[in-house]
């Protein structure tokens, strides 16, 4: 059996081979690597390992956790409702609280066979670009589908009809080691059935996204744009074959264009913004950034429906609650890393420095000092540059969403990975949950990672082992 580096182009070969002799031995762990999150890390790492707040937050500010913690995982009702802090679900909704797409803190997964119940993964809609929706692509990054709209809303309250119902169905796709290790891929197929409202658009993009953990978003948001923009090399000038680039996205409060840094895509510029049209597409809740209802002119029950905004022009999200809410999510604190120094993880690590890994899933940054107190000047070590890559066509779903294509994708932070069967209770990974563990997810990667994935299918059985302790280690 031929190599699979025997199959690349030379070129890109030459840079594989340069990476691989380049990349460091690691034989003891990094001073301070099992604090992920610098000191904001928790030492967790049971099943709530993805719910506790910033370690270094004071007591009084532990208090607004706690309260934003209570509006994340309690249910919205329906307006009109003696709960006026909690009512104005709807009318067209995915579920009734944010706790229920990210149960624990933790990942979505998508619906079980045979099920229509896609509860933690949603489906985003748009139709291609078109020079009459300039304002729309400016702001929404996308061009609605005109019936409806940016995602589908699979429920409803009383008297409005649902959207649609989601299933997935899938097919298998083998991929083999050089030697001769077998693993079966899922490719999904989504099947959008009772659709509400009549015919889609004939040229309606579909993409399902599953709900992301919602640890170290603060974090995150706390790394200088300078230093997200530094890793960009759109030209790939470096000839590593990565031509990272941020996305840039439309910020609400600001009116104008930022670098995203949330969302599959990066479609989204902060963690507050990101709440708010969670809370307004997800759940149909209204507040002072997203003050209607996700209701296009076609859904007339939809539009005449009651709502839970207040006498005095409150919404239904005031702007205390979102806040709180902002609060809370910024603060889900990192779990620390197992095992840092075991022999087999530090060799999983020297894999994946040679297979190239670290070009997108960068391990480092060191936070700004104008953020949360205790987010400030942190060394965390995420693994992603928060950047846009080209995945290429396996994993496309062919949307675009702002300066993203259809085959973009934003690295994923890989930071508390090996946690997710322990929280989330499966392992199920990858924008649409198609992977159903670490090593599908990996051998899905194409594009800008085609090199990296090619690489690791020269692994042997002690290299994979040693790859996924390594994983399982962040």
């Amino acid at each position: 059996m031929s190599s699979p580096l025997s199959r690349l182009p030379l070129l890109l070969l030459a840079s594989v081979l340069a990476a691989c002799d380049d990349a460091p031995r690691f034989t003891q762990a990094e001073p301070g690597e099992a604090l992920s999150g610098g000191q904001a890390t928790v030492l967790r790492s049971d099943r709530n390992a993805y719910s506790m707040p910033s370690a270094n937050l004071t007591p009084e500010r532990r208090l607004d956790f706690s309260v934003g913690n209570s509006f994340f995982r309690n249910p919205w009702v329906i307006a009109p409702s003696t709960t006026t802090a909690r009512d104005g679900l709807g009318p067209l909704f995915n579920t009734n609280a944010c706790q229920n797409c990210h149960v624990r803190d933790g990942r979505g997964h998508p619906p079980e066979a045979d099920s229509n119940n896609a509860v933690s993964m949603l489906v985003r809609v748009s139709i291609p670009d078109q020079p009459a929706y300039v304002k729309e692509i400016q702001r929404l990054g996308v061009v609605p589908e005109p019936v409806y709209g940016t995602q589908l809303q699979d429920m409803a309250i009383p008297g409005v009809r649902p959207e649609a119902k989601v299933r997935v169905d899938y097919s298998v796709e083998p991929v083999t080691f050089e030697d001769g290790y077998q693993v079966e891929l899922r490719r999904p197929r989504l099947q959008i059935t009772q659709l509400g409202y009549g015919p889609m658009h004939p040229d309606t993009r579909f993409s399902a996204r599953i709900a992301p953990p919602m640890i170290g978003l603060g974090l995150l948001e706390a790394i200088p744009e300078a230093a997200i923009l530094a890793n960009e090399d759109p030209q790939d000038r470096n000839g590593d074959g990565i031509r990272g680039r941020a996305n840039r996205v439309w910020d609400d409060a600001q009116g104008k264009t930022v670098v995203g840094r949330f969302g599959w895509k990066a479609g989204q510029p902060n963690v507050n913004q990101q709440n708010v049209h969670a809370l307004a597409g997800d759940m149909g809740l209204t507040s002072t950034l997203k003050p209607e209802d996700d209701c296009t002119a076609a859904q007339v029950e939809c539009l005449a429906a009651p709502n839970g905004d207040g006498q005095n022009g409150e919404k239904e999200v005031s702007d205390n609650i979102l806040r709180l809410l902002t609060f809370y999510t910024r603060n889900l604190a990192v779990p620390a890393r197992r095992k840092v120094d075991a022999p087999q993880v530090l060799a999983g690590k020297t894999l994946f420095f040679q297979a190239g890994c670290q070009g997108c899933h960068t391990p480092q940054f060191t936070t700004g000092s104008n953020s949360e107190p205790e987010l400030a000047n942190q060394l965390i070590r995420p693994y992603s540059d928060l950047l846009l890559h080209d995945m290429g066509p396996g994993l496309a779903d062919n949307r675009s969403e702002f300066a993203a294509g259809g085959q973009d994708w934003r690295t994923p932070p890989l930071w508390g990975i090996g946690l997710s069967e322990t929280v989330s209770g499966h392992t199920q990974f990858l924008h649409d949950g198609r992977a159903r563990n670490l090593l599908e997810a990996v051998l899905w990667h194409g594009g800008e990672a085609e090199a990296a994935r090619r690489h690791v299918l020269t692994f042997d059985a002690e290299q994979r082992a040693a790859l996924l302790a390594f994983l399982n280690s962040l």
